[in-house]
This record gives C-alpha cells, sequence and structure tokens, in this order.
C-alpha cells in the first residue's frame, strides 16, 4: 500500500502493527542506525517478539519510544499515529474529547496525547527574520482570555486578587484579565512567529524584535507606543488603524488574519485554555500556518514525525509539578 494521503488511508495503513513500528523506526532513524538513546552505544541486538534493543554499551534495553514524545505510554502506535494525523491537518484543531471519543482512552489520557504531539511540533528558530537588505516583516501583538464582563463574580474576585499582587512593571495594563502575545510574520518566507510576553511594554516588545529581526529589515506596525524608537536600527513604518488597515505595502493584515485563526481555534475547539499552556497552542497554530502552502497532508505528518525524537515531556512537567526525567 502507497503511503497515506487521508484520514481514512492513516488509519488503515497503521492498523498494521508492522507497518506502524517500520514506519516511526525509520523516521527515529532515518539513516538506519539505531543506536541506543542513553548511551549512544551502535552495538545491540533486537528481540522481535518484543520489540526492543538489547544494548551491549549500558547493558540496558530501549524501545522505539524511549527518548521521543512516546516514551512510558501503553497507548499502541496506530493510536497514536490517528492523533498525530488529526492534529497535524485539522485545520481548527481537535479537541480532547474528541480524541477520547474515537480512540477509547480518558480524557485526560488525550490531552496528555495532545500536548506530546505539540511538542514535536515545536519549531526552535535557527535564524532571525527580515534581511539587512530591507525584508519586510510584519509585528503585532494581541490578547487571549475571557471578557471580564462575562465572568463568573467569583472568578472576578479571584483576578483582582492575582493582580493587586503584581508588580506594576509586570502587569499588563490594557486589558485586565488577558494575555498578551506577540508575531511577527516575514512576507518573504511566510514565516510567522508567535510567543506569549508578560506585557505589551515598550522595553519587552522591543526586546522580541531585536532578538528576532535583522537590523536593517523593513518593519510594519501599527502606531502603538510599545514600537517607538525602532528607527535607529530598522526601516519603521506604521498604519493608523483609526484611518484605515493598509496603506499600500504598510500594513499588518498576515499577522492578522494569523490571530483570528488563532482566536477561533481557541474559541471554538479548546474553549478554555490556561495562560501557562498557551504557548503549546501557539505551536500547533504556528506548524500548521507555517506549513500551509503547497505542503501536502502526507508531507505534515512526516514532518511531525521526524521530530518525535530528543522532545521527552512528563505528566509532571507539563501540569508544571515538576521537571522533565531523563530516559
Amino acid at each position: 500500500m502507497e503511503h497515506p494521503k487521508t484520514l481514512q488511508d492513516a488509519i488503515v495503513y497503521f492498523s498494521d502493527k508492522d507497518r506502524a513500528f517500520a514506519y516511526a523506526l525509520n523516521y527515529r532513524w532515518p539513516n538506519g542506525l539505531v543506536s541506543c538513546p542513553r548511551c549512544g552505544s551502535e552495538r545491540h541486538s533486537f528481540m522481535k517478539s518484543r520489540r526492543v534493543w538489547e544494548c551491549y554499551g549500558c547493558k540496558k534495553q530501549f524501545s522505539l519510544k524511549v527518548g521521543t514524545i512516546f516514551e512510558d505510554s501503553p497507548i499502541t502506535l496506530d493510536k497514536w499515529m490517528m492523533v498525530a494525523w488529526m492534529l497535524t491537518n485539522c485545520k481548527n484543531g481537535v479537541s480532547s474529547y474528541e480524541i477520547h471519543r474515537s480512540i477509547g482512552v480518558t480524557q485526560k489520557t488525550a490531552w496528555f496525547m495532545l500536548h506530546r504531539i505539540r511538542e514535536a511540533m515545536k519549531h526552535e528558530p535557527t535564524a532571525k527574520l527580515g534581511s539587512n537588505e530591507g525584508g519586510e516583516v510584519e509585528v503585532d501583538e494581541a490578547y487571549v482570555g475571557a471578557k471580564v464582563k462575562n465572568m463568573h463574580h467569583k472568578r472576578k474576585l479571584k483576578l483582582q486578587k492575582e493582580l493587586t499582587e503584581i508588580p506594576a512593571k509586570r502587569n499588563t495594563t490594557r486589558y485586565v484579565g488577558k494575555t498578551a502575545i506577540m508575531g511577527m510574520f516575514d512576507r518573504s518566507s511566510r514565516e510567522v512567529r508567535a510567543k506569549v510576553v508578560p506585557n505589551t511594554r515598550r522595553e519587552t516588545l522591543q526586546t522580541e524584535i531585536l532578538n528576532g529581526i535583522n537590523h536593517g529589515s523593513r518593519i510594519y506596525s501599527d502606531e502603538a507606543v510599545a514600537y517607538d524608537s525602532l528607527k535607529a536600527r530598522y526601516i519603521h513604518e506604521t498604519v493608523n488603524h483609526a484611518d484605515c488597515y493598509v496603506r499600500g505595502q504598510v500594513h499588518t493584515n498576515c499577522l492578522e488574519n494569523f490571530w483570528s485563526l488563532t482566536k477561533r481555534n481557541l474559541a471554538g475547539t479548546y474553549v478554555a485554555v490556561e495562560p501557562f499552556h498557551l504557548d503549546r497552542y501557539l505551536d500547533e497554530q504556528m506548524f500548521r500556518f507555517n506549513n500551509r502552502v503547497n505542503v501536502t497532508d502526507h508531507q505534515r505528518f512526516n514532518k511531525v514525525m521526524s521530530q518525535v525524537a530528543g522532545r521527552r515531556l512528563t505528566y509532571a512537567n507539563l501540569i508544571g509539578t515538576g521537571s522533565a526525567t531523563s530516559h
């Protein structure tokens, strides 16, 4: 059978355990040389009945899952592959309750699975956006969270108490109770980068710009005072949203498009997202957004599978009660 092209094909393709194992093995060790994830030794023997290797270096056994997002998971690879395919290619994401009903696991397990796959979706930037020759980059900030007027009275009181304990210099003062996120969009590479920021003050946003965009780039933003003084190192042009949204090439509409997709995703599919986990949901949205043009569902899935190694995520680390343990 050819490589799957649709969700139905993927379910049929990976229902064969030998085929699913071989597929994951190819992306875990693409050069064909299996090495121990603990000591790096390539001297080992394979026990076919249990699908594990016996390492001659550290004298320990290891499986395909060790050192990946699948580690310590009793869930079979066919279910992992199906969930990864759905999260990678469903444009509006997929909720943990839907996964819970689809593959027959608890909602808590499904939620943990989705976050582990988001860990594999995370992109580690190796270069700055823009270019020294005036590469065009859009910059904008947004806010995610419930409206205070729609909150329950107890939640309002809790929020007010938390805000009084936060130093004024760290507080996001514009929208009470919302989480600030900042994004940058490179028009040349069509790549977006977004992250949660503690506030939208000048020093916070400009530090992110200096660390993420090459000096000499052409930056487009709105007229927020946080973007003042960028002209010292960039070609900075602004658009006044009170008058218009587009002035020739000066606009932030590509980033506005990304914010729109992200907010609809959060409100329509995930409904309630804690600020502590928001970065992972941004990683998911960025992955699909940056791999949307001339990329097939199969190629997106393959990219995620090629990034599962070296990204172990424990439940304690996910919920913030511990740190990731070594394998």
